[in-house]
């Protein structure tokens, strides 16, 4: 978000030299900059106003001091008013509609979102009439005064140098980063209380991932909602090293002094009373320190099958597959694919007091109650090919491999499915025939995996249509029908079939159209023709047609199933599966 002074430059309201003027006197008074070029003259409150409801779109109110619904009062704390400059206008349901003077503040808008539990939504107030609002309901106090005078400490501060001979924006941290001590500011409150908000934010929202990356002059916040990216912040640049030093501090592991290499931790938090377990991911880049927090809530964790997705006629072959007593069982698909919990949910099935499961993993991502779980360590040496020569010697019935990569690891499995274990694991190919050449590639023998294999299990994750804003695909226009023609679906199939396309967004599905995903399957037993095939050293495509012909589905064809049901969207299905 362009900062006030560049869009009231920009928009020609106030000249660079103005700008130059109110910064230095800002950094005076400590006040927030709109104030400033008021008070010095430099723009009027209603141009103020009007510049910024055309810039960001919002529409402008005139609300008089009779007209406050003083039930809202409450809501803001008198020092977040204050120093933000905004006051509550009214509620809708779980919407407040909150005046600004700055409605390009998301700083602002955040604060206020997560102290509220409240979907923001801006409207402008000129600076004097917020002025007036603020001195009468949110009076200051010396208190309140000296929070805000802390607070904005932490606030960018930008001044104007001379560069080339044009007139640029730098930042002062920039200047001064090598002095600044990032650890003692991670410790400050401010940058605490960002770090938890986003942490919050983000399981409030179901997000599955934080990302935070530093660019050029940019940090960038993005939660992965749904499996998409949706960038949801940019917090102050100048606190890029201080948020990344705060978080390797939260996992009490962490290097907080290195940047020069990346460095993996876990932190474990309660957010709302539930308990949450964070995966941080800390790599260095260009402009900084990434960081990826990957967020495992357990109480999210699907362990019914049946609630996956799976197709009744697919299950009853999973299921028939993990009854048997020894075999390997592979499910294949991309990182975030949902391959763990439909493993997870295979062993919480078969978990009973009679069978010894084991797993290794890297990590172990949820604990399972019941079950002996084990975490790699490759920085002492225990990588996944030790742990399972560990196995052989605790007598398991069932093992499950986090993911074969490598000859050694899956040469021990297929050992293992030989010798009466079943063995379940996850192997990263685009469908389940691939699976088989995989295997070849990393060096196993075509018969050991014609003799080992009991079922492949391909899958991906589509985004569910909300079903609060969603609207029926209109048959009248072609080039929808003939998209749908082009995807296998019949005309008839057309008029029959509850086909849904997304609406115009909705607080329930934070405006993007979706709500939660559902898992589609490839499903491919291993039959005697099959493993006949395998032994001849068949190519992917004949292994393919001849699981189709068995029955097997793709997973472009239990997409349009899902489809026809009303459950997801044509948009979702080309983007996550291809034609057969």
């Amino acid at each position: 978000m362009e900062r006030l002074g560049e869009i009231l430059v920009q928009a020609g309201k106030i000249t660079p030299e103005q700008l130059n003027v109110a910064l230095r006197k800002q950094k005076q008074v400590a006040k927030r900059l709109g104030a400033v070029l008021i008070e010095e003259g430099f723009i009027t409150d209603s141009e103020l106003a009007k510049t910024l409801s055309l810039q960001f779109r919002v529409s402008s109110i005139d609300i008089k001091p009779e007209d406050v619904d003083k039930s809202l009062i409450s809501l803001i704390p008198p020092d977040m008013a204050q120093r933000y400059q905004v006051f509550p206008i009214r509620r809708k349901g779980k919407k407040l509609i909150l005046g600004v003077v700055n409605p390009g503040d998301l700083e602002a808008i955040d604060a206020v979102e997560f102290k509220t539990g409240l979907k923001v939504e801006t409207v402008v107030v000129t600076f004097w009439k917020m002025k007036k609002l603020l001195d009468q309901f949110y009076p200051v106090t010396k208190q309140v005064d000296r929070i805000r005078k802390k607070e904005e400490e932490v606030e960018e501060e930008f001044i104007f140098a001379k560069e080339s001979d044009e007139n640029i924006f730098i930042r002062k941290s920039d200047l001064e980063e090598e002095e600044e001590d990032w650890r003692a500011e991670a410790q400050e409150k401010p940058v605490i209380k960002l770090v938890n908000y986003l942490i919050t934010s983000a399981v409030k929202k179901g997000a599955s991932d934080i990302h935070i990356e530093p660019y050029e002059k940019t940090l960038r916040v993005r939660f992965r909602i749904d499996g998409v990216l949706q960038q949801v912040a940019e917090p102050p640049y100048r606190l890029r090293n201080a948020i990344s030093t705060r978080i390797k501090i939260m996992t009490g592991t962490m290097d907080a002094s290195e940047r020069r290499l990346n460095q993996d931790g876990r932190i474990k938090i309660r957010v709302e009373g539930k308990a949450i377990d964070l995966r941080v991911s800390v790599i260095p880049t260009v402009f900084g320190e990434k960081v990826v927090m990957r967020i495992l809530d357990p109480s999210s964790l699907m362990l019914n099958m049946e609630d996956l997705g799976f197709e009744p006629d697919a299950l009853r072959e999973f299921q028939k597959a993990i009854a048997r007593p020894y075999g390997l069982i592979l499910v294949t698909g991309p990182t975030g694919s949902g391959k763990s919990t439909s493993l997870y949910s295979a062993l919480s099935a078969l978990n009973k007091p009679e069978v010894n499961i084991m797993t290794v993993e890297n990590p172990v991502e949820y604990n399972l109650k019941g079950i002996n779980q084990v975490q790699v360590n490759q920085d002492i040496g225990f990588d996944f090919p030790d742990a399972l020569r560990a196995f052989l010697r605790q007598s398991p019935n069932i093992i499950l491999i986090g993911e074969i990569r490598e000859i050694d690891t899956a040469s021990i499995a297929i050992r293992a499915a030989l010798t009466g274990h079943l063995v379940l694991s996850t192997l990263h190919t685009n469908d389940a025939p691939s699976a088989v050449n995989r295997l070849v590639d990393i060096g196993i023998e075509p018969f050991l995996i014609a003799s080992s294999l009991n079922l492949i299990q391909a899958q991906r994750l589509l985004r569910k249509v909300c079903k609060n804003c969603r609207k029926k695909i209109d048959i009248t226009q072609s080039d929808k029908v003939e998209l749908l023609k082009t995807m296998g679906i019949s005309e008839e199939d057309i008029r029959n079939s509850e086909i849904y396309e997304t609406g115009a967004g909705c607080p329930e599905c934070n405006s993007s159209g979706y709500r939660g995903r559902i898992a589609v399957t490839e499903v491919m037993p291993i039959s005697m023709n099959i493993r006949q095939m395998i032994l001849k050293g068949a190519s992917t495509d004949d292994l393919q047609k001849a699981a189709q012909k068995e029955g097997m589905r793709t997973l472009r064809d239990d997409g349009i199933i899902k489809l026809k049901r009303g459950l997801t969207t044509t948009d979702e299905i080309l983007r996550v599966t291809v034609e057969s």
